[in-house]
């Protein structure tokens, strides 16, 4: 291509993207605040399973320039707030099929579940990026300042009212281990970051100031956020290149990962939980049975209260090998004198029968598990039972069954929380353990999603992973996040595949939640020094 032509390129490109912020900006009335919907709806493309990233491209820079043409703080929080809303309508859109097993009693609460669920999440965005627009909007340094402002709201719905940090940014590259192994350094945050960073950047290239200092500071913010991307790849690669080669076949505990795929809808019933039970056995005495060192069924596999049932246990001996143990989620119930308490659990078995391990869960979903503000609010909880489950006492130790590598149970979506997977100020584990339902979300993105955590969670901590899903993704994952064993949705299968060994604690696992104030401290101070310079101008 000759230089004219080239210049000729640049010029359509540049005089494309000036027309777009100018009509980004200058979109009055409520018109704006569905194209920041809209805007949202389309990035929620780019989260597992469709991982469609140019579509951020579009979408980031987007939001820059309406919020360019905000007059208000109010107006900001409302383009901010309408972008989030679409975004997690679009990604947790699966939340209200879990309503649909039970139709007749909880079909009414699906638009409050889907939409009510985007609208109080969106809150945190919105309160962020429009604390971000009123320090100060202006030229190259909005960018770090949004970058900030949308990881410290990512943050944010990780504890407020027990947390949901779902669809974090930087699961958009769960697609393949790769670009995910920063997260062994700065977590998934690190991820968010650098995601935002490169989809944002480009709207920079539309500012209309004249001042030279500004365009070479656009240039500059453009071309670190893109050196940034660059050095997570390359990072990822270098890792990957110098870790050992993936196996199924190592020296450790030789494990057997049960997938019954029992429908939802007749998990519960009275009459099927026997077959159940006899379901899950008859898969985990398959050929290779006394081979095996431990058997793991996934959440609430036994429909009893496990605790109280000595001749369940003892049919379910069976399931656990000669030399080895069951592990299965349960229901567990406590009565005192004061009190009758029941747990979301999962126990361990030996091959008589007896308990010899359990854990309780403590990160309870709402309205799945318990009803908030029960006293004020008419329904019960989507699972089985009327009374609301107690949540445990939390990641205190972890487990250990016989002779193998302690295990950091996580049950359900308590995979999910960066920096919360194992016990504090206890010995590191060996092995995260995440026993999961996902019936509930049928054929939707929900399943993968929840994957796409749970293998961030590996390369976080530098740790193995061993999922069992009743209906998948049941899977085995290295410490690098490399999946050695999957079984998709909807299969009746098992895993067996041998412990992988757990690597050198990643510097995630050793500062944890800190990264984000690091990463958060260098991003407002990027911020600062870019605001220092002369030219200001962003349209």
């Amino acid at each position: 291509m000759s230089e004219a032509a080239s210049q000729a390129g640049a010029g359509t490109l540049s005089t494309a993207l000036l027309q777009a912020a100018t009509w980004h900006r200058a979109i009055a009335g409520r018109r704006r605040y569905a194209l920041a919907a809209g805007l949202g709806l389309l990035a929620a493309l780019a989260l597992p399973p469709l991982h469609v990233l140019p579509v951020l491209l579009i979408v980031f820079p987007g939001l820059v320039w309406l919020l360019d043409g905000a007059t208000s703080t109010r107006q900001a929080f409302m383009l901010a707030w309408s972008f989030a809303i679409g975004y997690f309508a679009a990604g947790l859109y699966w939340v209200g099929i879990a309503m649909t097993v039970d139709f007749a009693r909880f079909g009414w609460f699906i638009p409050f579940s889907t939409l009510g669920l985007s609208i109080g999440l969106g809150l945190f965005p919105a309160l962020t990026i429009a604390a971000a627009w009123r320090l100060g909007w202006h030229g190259p340094a909005r960018i770090p300042l949004l970058a900030a402002a949308w990881v410290l709201a990512e943050l944010l719905r990780g504890f407020v009212l027990t947390g949901f940090p779902w669809n974090l940014l930087g699961t958009v590259w769960a697609f393949h281990p790769l670009p995910q192994q920063l997260a062994a350094v700065t977590g998934v945050w690190g991820l968010s970051v650098i995601t935002l960073l490169a989809a944002a950047a480009p709207a920079l290239l539309a500012d209309r100031g004249s001042a030279s200092a500004g365009r070479r500071s656009a240039l500059w913010v453009i071309g670190i956020a893109y050196g940034l991307l660059a050095l997570m790849l390359a990072f990822g690669a270098l890792r990957l290149v110098s870790a050992p080669a993936p196996t199924t076949e190592g020296d450790g505990p030789r494990l057997r990962v049960v997938q019954a795929s029992i429908p939802q809808a007749e998990k519960w019933v009275g009459a099927l939980r026997p077959v159940h039970v006899e379901r899950q056995i008859a898969l985990s005495q398959r050929p290779g049975f006394t081979d095996i060192d431990l058997v793991i069924w996934p959440e609430t596999a036994v429909p009893y209260y496990l605790n109280r049932e000595p001749a369940v246990r003892q049919r379910l001996a069976a399931a656990a090998p000669p030399n080895g143990f069951l592990l299965t989620g349960s229901i567990e119930l406590e009565r005192t004198a004061d009190s009758t308490d029941v747990y979301n659990a999962l126990f361990a078995l030996d091959p008589v029968g007896n308990i010899v391990a359990s854990y309780r869960k403590f990160h309870l979903v709402p309205f799945g598990e318990y009803v908030p503000f029960r006293d004020v609010l008419p329904m019960d909880k989507i699972t089985a039972g009327k009374q609301d489950f107690t949540p445990g006492p939390g990641l205190t130790s972890s487990l250990t069954i016989g002779t193998l590598p302690a295990a950091s149970a996580l049950i359900c979506y308590e995979i999910i929380f960066s920096g919360r997977v194992t016990a504090a100020g206890e010995p590191r584990p060996g092995w995260l353990l995440n026993l999961t339902n996902d019936a509930w979300f049928g054929h939707s993105s929900g399943p993968y999603q929840h994957f796409a955590s749970a293998k961030l969670r590996s390369i976080e901590e530098g740790l193995p992973l061993v999922r069992a899903a009743n209906n998948g993704i049941s899977a085995v994952v290295d410490g690098y996040g490399r999946v050695l064993g999957r079984l998709g949705l909807d299969a009746v299968d098992t895993l067996d595949v041998n412990l992988p060994p757990s690597l050198a604690p990643t510097p995630y696992a050793v500062i944890g939640r800190w990264a984000v104030a690091i990463l958060l401290a260098l991003l407002v101070l990027w911020h600062l020094v870019l605001r220092s310079k002369p030219e200001r101008s962003c349209g």
